[in-house]
């Protein structure tokens, strides 16, 4: 599978997003930055299918077909889209992703799961307490459960949470998943302070592009939107 993005734009003067070009495939994980807050986000969801572009094209293996973009890419991570609450457990996002994967949900496999991931000690965290590295890795290993995922773009919440890419023996989500998916990371410049979600965004004109092709659920625990 490859997903390419040429030349797209969203927002009036592309102020959501300039025109920008990258491509990522099974096998290889690609990593685009985004300037400002609010970017990466656009440009995640731009390429993972749940967004029109107002300019540039969109294709998956050479055509354009946003559904089967939704169904085989998942978005993982992307702040006021998917990203989980802060105050949810490490072990309530597990379940939830385990219970949308039709898999056991119960404690028991919620704990096994932790273990396979070598995160058993996070189960009763916060997730918006674990470790950059930690989090990225188990939101992509939950999103790679669904039926039908081929791919994840992860968008970045903070400059550190590109470490997995980089470092530690892990890519895209653990040895080996590059090599089993495409993997791509739109990530910010590093911010010196993180405003309220409401006031995200330069301007309300800005904000009001900001709408994906799909809903995004909201449940109590909400975490990787593949619908």
């Amino acid at each position: 599978m490859k997903i390419t993005l040429d030349s797209v734009a969203k927002g009036p003067r592309d102020a959501a997003l300039p025109a920008t070009s990258v491509s990522f495939e099974t096998g290889r994980a690609t990593l685009s930055r985004a300037e400002t807050e609010q970017r990466p986000t656009v440009l995640g969801l731009i390429a993972s299918g749940r967004m029109r572009p107002d300019s540039g094209t969109v294709t998956i293996d050479g055509r354009a077909d946003s559904g089967a973009m939704r169904r085989r890419i998942a978005l993982v991570d992307a702040p006021d889209v998917c990203e989980p609450a802060p105050d949810v457990t490490v072990a309530g996002i597990v379940a939830e992703e385990l219970m949308f994967a039709g898999l056991a949900s119960h404690p028991l496999a919620v704990r096994r799961r932790l273990a396979e991931l070598g995160a058993a000690e996070y189960a009763r965290y916060a997730i918006g307490t674990v470790p950059p590295t930690v989090r990225i890795r188990l939101l992509t290993e939950l999103a790679l459960l669904r039926a039908g995922v081929e791919g994840v773009v992860i968008v970045s919440p903070t400059a550190t949470a590109a470490t997995p890419w980089s470092g530690g023996g892990s890519r895209a989500s653990s040895p080996g998943a590059a090599s089993r998916c495409s993997s791509s990371l739109a990530t910010p410049p590093p911010r010196r302070s993180r405003r309220p979600r409401s006031c995200r965004g330069s301007s309300a004109a800005t904000t009001t592009h900001l709408r994906p092709l799909t809903k995004t659920r909201r449940g109590t625990t909400p975490t990787n939107s593949l619908t």
